[in-house]
């Protein structure tokens, strides 16, 4: 099976490639990149006006699977990576059961073989993601996991976090740490602030979230192992960060669009689907993610895609965290940070596709001969609104809802074949 895209912009940074040009793909590789006039038995699209990336690689995905299928399950949480044009997927384990051994990573592993995006599964720390017993990193790792994360919660002691993140370096894991202290936290349910005050509700201190962060990052110091900071979420998060890494600690980061793009004064609507943890922050706030982005201090843009039911997200005090965001980050992230000329295209590629992988070593995000044909196509210019009903995962619990943003995702190849094309292409 050929494929000829005809004139597109091609850009991948990891290639010195940004460009016009034509990429042929056959079975399933990048055959050509360059001016191809023709190709006996190639189906031909014409790219015109069309950008063409190396697919997407979203490192902090909730695919509910298993246990929770009624949110999502890993089929249609791939098919929203898809329409967002995301290739490949990391896990997160906080699945019933947790993901904390071989058999629980196999079913991933095989349920996702006929999937839209390549899954990469992420193994516990501890075992239940309880924090009291050390997972088995060797058997996760040749069961398939690339990292090991208790996301959804934090490792409370640090001996036991110091441990792990020794035990899963030995073994090439990357360790991924939800920075919250549950003690700091006790019961808040958005960011502690004015709002949080006119609202009358508990709020959740940044000091639960730059306290850990600093103790990551102290553990990393001091043992010489890798850490990777989650969800990154507060000014003093960023500055903590950049210090360490100015310092040589072995750190990466991430952030995902709603804290570059939003802040808790959309709690004011006592609305649900704008809560999620870490939660909205400030302007302040916001405005230092975005300087965190700009001067390489955020490695990654990510989602933490968390489906949840329109009947659990219906009560806003009770209800529980998170945003699904699978088909809103990269025309987020386009919307905000390329069309503001805050970064380049080539700088939106290196946080969404090259460092997640580069992060997790795992292969893909180029564009170049002999390459999986993993692309994604955008029109970066098109306007649309984000409408919670035609998203293609089975939750709708967006907060982009009724936001206009500039760039669509019109296809997507996963290893040469369409696992997406815009409907209003037909």
């Amino acid at each position: 099976m050929k494929t000829l895209l005809k004139n597109c912009y091609a850009v991948s940074p990891e290639d010195g490639l940004e460009q016009k040009t034509d990429i042929l793909i056959s079975d399933g590789i990048i055959a050509r990149i360059g001016n191809i006039d023709g190709e006996s038995g190639a189906e031909v699209i014409d790219c015109g006006g069309l950008t063409a990336l190396p697919g997407l690689c979203d490192m902090h995905v909730h695919l509910r699977d298993p246990g929770q299928t009624h949110k999502e399950d890993i089929l249609t949480g791939c098919m929203a990576a898809a329409a967002g044009g995301v290739t490949a997927v990391a896990c997160m384990p906080n699945t019933v059961p947790a993901a904390d051994c071989a058999e629980v990573i196999k079913y991933v592993l095989d349920k996702a073989k006929n999937a839209s995006a390549k899954v990469y599964p992420v193994g516990c720390i501890t075992k239940g993601l309880k924090g009291e017993q050390l997972c088995d990193y060797h058997e996760l790792k040749e069961a398939g996991c690339v990292a090991v994360s208790d996301d959804g919660r934090p490792v409370e002691l640090t001996a036991m976090m110091e441990q792990g993140m020794i035990g899963a370096g030995s073994q090439g894991l990357a360790v991924i740490s939800h920075c919250e202290d549950l003690k700091v936290i006790n019961g808040g349910i958005i960011n502690e602030g004015e709002v949080s005050k006119k609202l009358g509700v508990k709020g959740m201190s940044r000091l639960s979230e730059d306290t850990v962060t600093a103790r990551e990052l102290a553990i990393s110091g001091v043992c010489k192992v890798p850490i990777h900071i989650a969800h990154v979420s507060t000014k003093g998060s960023v500055d903590l960060i950049r210090a360490a890494k100015a310092a040589g600690i072995k750190c990466t980061c991430e952030t995902a669009p709603h804290y570059f793009t939003l802040t808790d004064e959309k709690l004011l609507s006592r609305d649900a689907d704008y809560r999620m943890n870490p939660p909205l922050r400030t302007e302040e706030d916001r405005q230092a993610v975005i300087k965190g982005l700009i001067d390489g201090t955020i490695d990654c843009i990510v989602t933490d895609h968390a489906p949840h039911t329109a009947k659990e997200k219906s009560d806003f005090e009770k209800a529980p965290n998170g945003v699904v965001g699978l088909e809103t980050s990269l025309a987020a992230s386009l919307t905000v940070l390329y069309h503001n000329k805050l970064l380049t295209l080539s700088d939106i590629v290196r946080l969404m596709c090259v460092s997640p992988r580069r992060i997790l070593n795992i292969p893909g995000g180029r564009l170049c001969c002999g390459a999986p044909a993993d692309i994604t196509l955008v029109d970066i210019n098109e306007q649309w609104t984000a409408d919670p009903m035609r998203l293609h995962s089975k939750s709708h619990n967006t907060c982009f809802k009724g936001m206009t943003f500039k760039g669509r995702v019109k296809y997507t190849f996963l290893d040469g074949r369409p696992v997406y094309r815009d409907e209003k292409q037909d």
